[in-house]
């Protein structure tokens, strides 16, 4: 909980109904929440899962721009790293030493083998380690996240036909994508023209 009431008194509430679940830390914890960051052996404060064509020049940029000038550490995955179609062993160790992770869900952040591997492995932080995540859905309905239908569909159908031989990866990705997305989160339907307004008010404000 420490890792929620410290992003969110920061960064302020998202737009999704299922935020009124999450507690605010009052001002009055701040004090000890921040002494509990400092005393964890992160080396990141957060770690942004993004499939690069579709959100890097946009969304991405401007949340990961707008985490710098808030004093936050961020590890944004860079294509540099992106050698071949596993993981790497630099980017896992991203993910394992962040205190927190936000995965942009756009809609061909499924067709990436590379992306639903780094998800995988944020879910295994989470159920591991408590890492908390924040899924945000960027013009994809959160339901087809969920349950990997409509945008989702035919993404999830071609990697079971291409790995019908590993059929344990495809099911590992389908899980943790239908855990981390039924996370509170943002849902940033069709609000393209307003990202920048949007970010700023959410992080900001």
């Amino acid at each position: 909980m420490k890792n929620v009431s410290w992003f969110w008194t920061r960064f302020g509430r998202g737009s999704s109904s299922n935020f009124s679940t999450v507690s605010i830390a009052s001002s009055s914890s701040n004090d000890s929440v921040d002494s509990s960051i400092q005393n964890q052996n992160y080396r990141y404060d957060v770690f942004i899962s993004f499939r690069g064509p579709d959100t890097r020049n946009t969304f991405v940029d401007h949340l990961y721009a707008h985490l710098l000038r808030k004093g936050i550490f961020v590890f944004k995955d860079d294509e540099k790293l992106q050698k071949g179609e596993s993981i790497s062993a630099q980017l896992l160790q991203a993910i394992q030493d962040s205190r927190l992770s936000i995965i942009v869900f756009s809609k061909q952040y499924a067709s990436s083998t590379w992306c639903l591997d780094e998800m995988a492995a944020i879910a295994d932080c989470k159920q591991q380690s408590n890492q908390t995540v924040f899924p945000v859905f960027y013009d994809v309905d959160p339901s087809h996240v969920r349950h990997q239908n409509g945008a989702y569909e035919v993404a999830f159908v071609s990697h079971r036909s291409r790995f019908r031989e590993d059929p344990d990866k495809v099911d590992r990705w389908a899980r943790a994508m239908t855990d981390l997305a039924n996370s509170a989160g943002w849902d940033v339907m069709n609000k393209y023209v307003l990202n920048y307004i949007y970010i700023y008010y959410s992080l900001c404000c």
